[in-house]
Parts: C-alpha cells; sequence; structure tokens
C-alpha cells in the first residue's frame, strides 16, 4: 500500500496536462512549480480546476487503501503520507514536484470527510481574504492543526502538525517573497480588489 501510495502520489498531474493538451511545460513558465496555483496561472482556470481535483484524487486514493483491501489495522492518514512524499519527490519527476496542499486535502477526504469540509472552508475562505494562495495554505494549516483538537484523535492531530512544518518548509521561497513583498496576488478576491482601489 505504501508503494501504490507513492506511485499514485508521483503523477505529475501538472505536468501532463499541460504538454497534452496545451504543448506546455509548466515547469519552465510561471514559478515553475508542478502544482494547481502555477497551473492556474500559466494554463489558465480550466487545467488548474483539473489539477486540484487530479491532485485531490491521489490523496484520496492513496488513504482508501485500507478500505479498499480491507485492513482496519493498516490508518489510512500514514497510508496517505507515501503519496505526499511522492508528490513533492516524484519518481517521473526527477524526484521534484508540488507543495502538497491539494494531496494532503485528498488523504483527509479519504480519513474524514466531515473534516474535510471544515478544512476547505478555512482554506477558500483565506484564499478569498487574503488573495495569496500561499499565504492561505500555510495559514489554513495552523488553523486545521488546532481544529483537529476537537476530534480527540492523536494520529490527526500528530499528521497535521507535521504536514505544517512540512508546508512551510516547501513555502520558504513564498516566505522569503512575502519578507520582500514580492508575493504575487492572485486576480480576485479582498486584498486584490483592496490593492487595486488603492493604487488606481
Amino acid at each position: 500500500m505504501l508503494i501504490i501510495a507513492y506511485l499514485l502520489g508521483s503523477i505529475p498531474s501538472g505536468v501532463m496536462i499541460g504538454k497534452k493538451f496545451f504543448n506546455v511545460d509548466i515547469r519552465q513558465s510561471g514559478s515553475g512549480n508542478i502544482g494547481t496555483t502555477n497551473t492556474f496561472r500559466v494554463l489558465g482556470p480550466k487545467a488548474g480546476t483539473v489539477v486540484l481535483l487530479m491532485d485531490i484524487l491521489k490523496g484520496t486514493l492513496a488513504a482508501s487503501q485500507p478500505y479498499i483491501f480491507q485492513t482496519p489495522h493498516v490508518n489510512p492518514l500514514l497510508i496517505g503520507l507515501a503519496a505526499i512524499v511522492g508528490h513533492t519527490f516524484s519518481i517521473f519527476d526527477r524526484f521534484k514536484g508540488g507543495k502538497a496542499v491539494a494531496t494532503s486535502a485528498g488523504i483527509l477526504l479519504a480519513y474524514n470527510p466531515q473534516f474535510f469540509i471544515i478544512a476547505c472552508v478555512v482554506f477558500a475562505s483565506l484564499v478569498y481574504l487574503t488573495s495569496r494562495v500561499s499565504v492561505a495554505s500555510m495559514t489554513a494549516m495552523i488553523i486545521i492543526s488546532f481544529w483537529s483538537l476537537v476530534y480527540h484523535d492523536i494520529i490527526l492531530t500528530c499528521v497535521a502538525v507535521a504536514l505544517t512544518f512540512f508546508i512551510f518548509y516547501r513555502h520558504r521561497e513564498n516566505i522569503q517573497r512575502l519578507k520582500n513583498g514580492t508575493e504575487s496576488l492572485i486576480p480576485f478576491g479582498f486584498w486584490y480588489n483592496y490593492t487595486k482601489k488603492k493604487n488606481s
């Protein structure tokens, strides 16, 4: 199950969609990242949405294996972690990859759909407020880690905290750009509109 999860996570969705339908290698455009945000930026919202759904599905399928193979003694979260490793260090992309936010959400969907919905609402709200996916991703992980305590699930909390540190590490370049004031805004949301009005 760990091997299957890793291979599922390793599927480079953004690269596949870019090359197959747009004849574009997104690794050579925008931020160079293969994830959802750069796909939206380089290929547009339709391609970005497809990649988002594919990356979520990778995590969901990976974490669903204990249910599929009827092995209730195996925790789906722990299997799902292998998909995150695959997504960020893909064997199909010279052990490079994305930042694991969507794949992490997919794992949560398989493990606890109710918590998945809460996480999505938190993330979407932060994206709208900040107009920066990087800020929304990191802040959402902190909130989600604290919220996981409500479920009294020690494994869920430990995994959430570990993923928070990991996602912060994967966003270290974004953090530097935020410090420098050069992190780009997405073209919608409260902060984008506020900045636009302020500069007009």
